[in-house]
């Protein structure tokens, strides 16, 4: 993480200037805040983006996260103009200890995050969702990797497609800026779930009420083990996971949950 534990034991007390948050039942919203650019993320947002994660990681009240964005658009990718002008605000969270990856962010989460997808979503805005655990979209939402036509390319997010989707598939919706439909997304993977506009809260709020009837931490130890498990070679990783599920057995939410079963009752996490 760019943070570390101290750095976030709470958000800041003024608030945000590009994000807004809400906790709530151990569910944190973080909404992208900037419509009028299309929520398009600038240093300044990366750099609250990362702090809220950050917060999110290291909170044991957070179980779960929620992306979602204020506008038509959830994100219109980074803020081409802003990189190359440089940053003169006055800024809401410290400094990060490195530059702001949306991917690693994301990876290093180790908690279900949900995508809340309203509107279209380009270019950098790709390393949200992909990076979420669930993408809940409008059946009217747009998917679009633009770059080529502006002389770029996607290099980060065509790692993060990999995770998702057939290696040619990824290529080609990088090398064709093809626009893809909330219903095509479906079908490669990129979207978890298709609903039309007015079910999509009471859809989120069904997904996150199911998720919070199990184990925080069993879900945290799976998350962080699929992670862990990128760049360990073949032959260590049941040992791994074996030494995970060990770890596992001593926390109190196994404990509370074998508990539960023997006592036939509803765990209390």
């Amino acid at each position: 993480m760019l943070y570390t534990a101290n750095q976030t034991t709470q958000l800041p007390s003024s608030g945000f200037r590009y994000i807004l948050t809400s906790l709530e039942d151990h569910v944190l919203t973080i909404t992208l805040n900037r419509p009028e650019k299309k929520n398009a993320l600038n240093p300044p947002m990366l750099n609250e983006l990362a702090f809220a994660l950050a917060y999110a990681h290291y909170t044991p009240e957070v179980w779960l996260v929620i992306l979602a964005a204020a506008g038509d658009t959830f994100c219109a990718g980074m803020d081409l103009k802003a990189l190359s002008a440089g940053d003169t605000e006055t800024a809401t969270v410290p400094e990060p200890s490195g530059p702001v990856r949306l991917g690693e962010l994301l990876a290093n989460l180790h908690k279900p995050c949900i995508a809340r997808v309203q509107g279209p979503v380009y270019a950098g805005g790709f390393l949200l969702i992909g990076g979420s655990t669930y993408v809940v979209a409008t059946d009217s939402a747009t998917f679009s990797l633009p770059e080529v036509k502006r002389g770029l390319f996607p290099f980060q997010v065509l790692a993060v497609l990999l995770d998702i989707m057939p290696a040619r598939t990824a290529l080609d919706l990088c090398l064709r800026a093809r626009t893809l439909s909330a219903a095509e997304a479906l079908t490669l993977g990129l979207v978890t779930e298709v609903v039309s506009a007015n079910e999509l809260d009471a859809t989120i709020n069904r997904l996150t009420d199911e998720l919070k009837q199990f184990s925080p931490t069993a879900m945290q130890f799976g998350l962080r083990a699929y992670q862990q498990l990128k760049s360990l070679p073949s032959n260590e990783q049941q040992a791994y996971l074996y030494e995970q599920f060990v770890k596992l057995q001593q926390t109190p939410d196994a404990k509370e949950g074998m508990a539960a079963f023997v006592e036939k009752r509803k765990p209390r996490w």
